[in-house]
């Protein structure tokens, strides 16, 4: 039974004291940062004054927007502790407006920034000193500027935001709330609704026969609403590239990558790389085959577990196995760590009414903190390991810059929590010495790999080849999308099309397709920390303070100069050879124990 949060141990909760010693004093600070943001509307027309001027709205908006992080974290974090709580819904809700307000209240600041000549600009910088402590964050806002429009005109796009969401908003209502799925026999013969939640683990199943049924079942409501969900997805890449269009990008990949600086020759070059390598990913489902005793290997065969079973670990024996394979990066590295784990950062136990799944969250000014919902198995330690690592890439983050650079891009976030993973990996098999282990080991590894670089990448062609055909004036049919994603298919995995009628359905229930060019980023920070990994593991002491220097840098410089001062050159294949290295080196592994557990 699912305890009550009441009924957990206080530490294994995590301490939120740290931010607010009582709600009351959350609730006064929303009341004075309301007041504040009152107040600053006297901003509004006094940018372009002076030097001074343009410094102190800048430090007063960076100062609320400080403020109202911590806020919004304090609230967020106890409604996600239990959802069911009408108190905490309401200060969750109460920080979303807070920032709501901020944007609202500092609307002015970057059309008046980037009204400023380039003239004016740097002699208000010659004539505040203090301007220089934010070049970097000018530049950025600076290098969009062919891209904002009149005001009138971000006004009209700005209101018709709304209007421009039905796409992904409908195809979430759709997925998460209307849609209905069959029944099906487990295991015991016992008949059980099928849903998002339970598919994966009958997807995981030792039985054949339950993992079909699951599967074409899945695909069978897919199947029936394919239509709607056509056109929800065209109308969401409509959206993308018409907004690419009005803003003077080429293209919608153009538009998305360029938020976070990346160049599109980053995308290219790592869909031409694992294309390049497909050969690894046919080998490994063909070792599937000969493991599971299964020449017709369908779809549905591709997640359950190769070996018998996976070591187990206890919450407490986690700790002590990721701090072990967490040493290797140094004592400062190790010492943050241990103070995460014994300072109450991480809220551990799933508890009723507790948010799903995990995440490393909290603010510039807070511990940042993990969520979890534990169970003692080999992916929960995964897990732990990942959520560290996105906390330690803040930790170090906060610690070393000032909060104006005191965050990350997504196209970073990644790469520090699976750069923990692979260490994970590599400390997991230097210890186990029976094969049964190092065969579960090798395999999850594999299939993580699999699952984030090889479907990941997939996953990004498809949803460059459907902007690019609705940019050439193709109609997104739900025939069209199908015939695209089932010849992907097909040449990801090895199997045909034909023998897995129900695979050219997957596209309908990926939400990932709705969050314009995101997915690649999955691939690219895999590949990147498998690279980083080895350089750890295998390289010198250099190597490592490059790390430690990654994880400290922040926004402070574009994401692209901050992977090659790590050592990492994200626009070269190099950094993604070396990951399909490791992974033919662990694939080989593989086949060998394979032939001795299992011939």
């Amino acid at each position: 039974m699912v305890k009550n949060r009441t009924e957990i141990d206080e530490k294994y909760t995590w301490d939120l004291s740290t931010i607010f010693p009582s709600d009351e004093a959350w609730e006064a600070e929303l009341s004075e940062i309301m007041v504040a943001l009152e107040e600053a509307s006297r901003f509004e027309g006094t940018l372009a004054q002076s030097g001074h001027a343009l410094l102190e709205v800048t430090e007063a908006y960076l100062a609320l927007a400080r403020r109202i992080d911590t806020l919004y974290v304090y609230g967020h974090m106890k409604n996600d502790q239990d959802t069911r709580e009408a108190k905490y819904q309401e200060f969750n809700a109460k920080g979303k407006t807070a920032y709501a307000k901020l944007s609202q209240v500092f609307a002015f600041y970057e059309p008046e920034l980037l009204a400023l000549s380039e003239e004016t600009f740097n002699q208000f910088v010659k004539e505040e000193p203090g301007l220089e402590a934010y070049a970097h964050y000018f530049d950025r806002l600076f290098q969009n500027k062919p891209h904002v429009l009149s005001k009138a005109e971000e006004g009209i796009l700005a209101a018709a935001s709304e209007v421009f969401s039905a796409g992904p908003e409908t195809f979430s209502i759709l997925n998460n709330a209307d849609l209905k799925f069959p029944t099906i026999r487990d295991e015991n013969g016992k008949e059980v609704q099928l849903s998002h939640g339970n598919y994966i683990t009958f997807m995981q199943s030792k039985d054949r026969e339950v993992r079909k049924r699951a599967y074409e079942a899945m695909y069978s409501v897919y199947e029936q609403f394919q239509h709607v969900f056509a056109k929800t997805l065209q109308t969401a890449v409509k959206t993308h590239n018409l907004n690419a269009s009005v803003r003077h990008y080429g293209s919608a990949r153009e538009a998305a990558l360029s938020r976070n600086f990346v160049p599109e020759a980053v995308y290219d070059t790592l869909v031409s790389a694992v294309n390049k390598h497909l050969p690894l990913m046919h080998r490994y489902i063909k070792l599937r085959k000969k493991v599971m005793g299964i020449d017709d290997l369908k779809m549905y065969d591709l997640y359950t577990l190769l070996g018998e079973s996976e070591p187990s670990f206890s919450y407490e024996d986690a700790l002590a196995k990721a701090e072990e394979a967490l040493a290797i990066l140094g004592e400062d590295y190790l010492g943050r760590v241990k103070k995460a784990f014994s300072e109450r950062w991480i809220d551990v136990h799933e508890n009723t009414g507790k948010r799903s799944g995990a995440y490393s969250g909290g603010a510039y000014d807070t511990n940042a903190f993990m969520l979890l919902n534990w169970q003692d198995n080999l992916n929960n330690l995964y897990t732990l390991v990942h959520e560290t690592g996105h906390s330690m890439h803040s930790a170090y983050t906060r610690a070393n810059q000032p909060y104006v650079y005191g965050d990350y891009s997504i196209f970073l976030a990644e790469i520090a929590s699976t750069t923990n993973e692979n260490l994970l990996t590599e400390h997991l098999l230097n210890e186990v010495d029976d094969d049964a282990s190092r065969f579960a080991i090798l395999n999850h590894y594999l299939d993580g790999f699999r699952g984030t670089i090889f479907r990941q990448t997939q996953f990004a062609e498809f949803e460059l080849a459907i902007h690019q055909a609705d940019q050439a004036g193709e109609v997104l049919t739900s025939e069209y999308m199908n015939a695209l994603y089932a010849d992907l298919n097909a040449k990801y995995y090895g199997l045909s099309k034909e023998d897995n009628p129900q695979i050219q359905y997957e596209w309908a229930r990926i939400p990932h397709f709705y969050y314009n060019y995101y997915v690649f980023q999955y691939s690219t920070g895999f590949a990147a920390a498998t690279a980083l990994a080895e350089k750890i593991i295998n390289g010198s002491q250099e190597d490592k303070d490059k790390y430690i220097a990654y994880l400290s840098a922040g926004s402070s410089d574009y994401p692209i100069n901050v992977m090659q001062t790590a050592g990492v050159d994200m626009t070269s294949e190099d950094y993604l050879n070396a990951a399909f290295e490791v992974f033919e080196r662990r694939l080989e592994e593989l086949e060998t124990l394979a032939e001795k557990l299992y011939a």
